[in-house]
């Protein structure tokens, strides 16, 4: 079974779903069950020690309870149950006590040791693209009307809070100013980007840099702790909201038809989650901003009205082109070069679905493969390079003056 499409859009804050969302709501669930403490003590392992700090991780912890809570980086043990895992005490009378171990596995969502799973219920009973795809054709529906059979109805007002999210985010990127935070010095560059309409430029140009920066705005309000919506991260947050409202615009699509648009890409993602990953720490960048260019690709596909082989060679271009994609935030924030990384997977998909219009009936790879070869890529890949900040750009940046 695979869960509701609702596992993949959460609204919250960022920088980062799984550093900053999943560790505050294990807390959350910790100190509900212990108010005897008198404080708290966190251990963090893995990635969440490695990029804990810029991140955010310490202040969205201790952000859940009025009490003193004592966080501990700890950078050396490797054998863990999953690459961001945490360990929560209460500490009463010096003595830490009743541990309970979390581990916050992508997109908001968290599992705690011995316990059943948290998060949205399981909805679907098929669970690759290929038994959904059969289904479809045999019952002559769309993709998205799969979608609101398995969820029900009431997955369109969920669906329409969700985009209504997307669109103030971006409102709110264009129209805000400054300096991010975290030291960087990183400037935003939505609404510069935005307002660059004196330039006597061609359509294709037109559109690469309202698309970008539709998604810059989204990334820069996660990079600044605003409100966004998991898509299916928040350091991914970016890619889906800008292709969409670019394309509403430009065609005038009606909100219900980017209601069945985000049903599709939430089905893309779930598929991602459940046979793979979409956490940058377990499986590199490739499993965050891959997957959001496969759900923004297979969401325009839905759009143009495109057939279900079409969206799927559509969201398999977007997917198979991300493969191998590290993930080495510098300083470990969401900025660099994951804002940039957006923007660039936002182009992507329109490419994807642009090559997929004229070529479907040639492909060899279907989504269901690149899926898994994702995830064996990522689980290939050395820790330096998923969400460690100890790799890439962010060790070789960490050394030089001039950045």
């Amino acid at each position: 079974m695979m869960k509701s499409i609702r596992d993949i859009y959460k609204i919250g804050k960022g920088p980062s779903s799984s550093h900053t969302m999943g560790p505050a709501k294990a807390m959350g669930i910790y100190v509900s069950e212990h108010p005897e403490a008198e404080s708290y003590k966190v251990i963090l392992y893995g990635s969440l020690a490695d990029t804990g700090e810029g991140h955010g991780t310490d202040k969205a912890i201790s952000a859940a309870t009025e009490k003193a809570v004592e966080i501990v980086f700890n950078t050396t043990d490797r054998e863990l149950p999953h690459e961001n895992t945490m360990d929560i005490y209460s500490v009463v009378g010096g003595v830490a006590q009743d541990k309970m171990r979390v581990m916050s596995v992508g997109g908001g969502d968290i599992e705690i040791e011995g316990r059943e799973g948290e998060g949205a219920t399981l909805v679907y009973p098929e669970t690759t693209f290929a038994e959904i795809s059969a289904l479809c054709k045999r019952e002559g529906i769309r993709l998205s009307d799969y979608v609101l059979l398995r969820e029900g109805e009431d997955i369109r007002d969920f669906l329409y809070i969700v985009w209504t999210t997307m669109k103030n985010a971006i409102h709110e990127g264009l129209t805000t100013s400054g300096i991010l935070p975290g030291g960087l010095e990183v400037e935003r560059k939505a609404q510069y980007l935005y307002n660059q309409r004196h330039i006597d430029e061609r359509e294709v140009t037109r559109e690469n840099r309202i698309v970008c920066a539709y998604a810059y705005a989204v990334s820069e309000q996660n990079a600044d702790n605003g409100t966004i919506v998991t898509a299916p991260t928040c350091g991914a947050c970016a890619v889906l909201p800008s292709v969409l409202r670019y394309m509403q615009e430009k065609h005038r699509f009606s909100d219900e038809q980017i209601i069945r648009a985000l049903a599709v890409a939430g089905l893309i993602g779930a598929l991602t989650k459940t046979n793979a990953s979409i956490s940058g720490a377990e499986c590199g960048c490739q499993a965050e901003v891959g997957t959001a260019c496969s759900m923004a690709s297979a969401a325009l596909g839905e759009l143009f009205e495109m057939g279900i082989d079409q969206i799927e060679y559509a969201a398999e271009i977007a997917f198979e082109h991300h493969l191998g994609l590290t993930c080495d935030p510098i300083c470990g924030l969401v900025q660099i070069p994951c804002i940039e990384r957006n923007a660039v997977a936002a182009m992507r998909a329109i490419n994807a679905v642009n090559l997929a219009n004229f070529l479907s009936g040639s492909r060899k790879i279907s989504l269901d493969m690149v899926i898994k070869t994702m995830y064996e890529t990522g689980k290939d890949l050395s820790h330096h390079y998923r969400e460690t900040s100890t790799g890439g750009l962010a060790k070789l940046y960490g050394g030089r003056k001039d950045g």
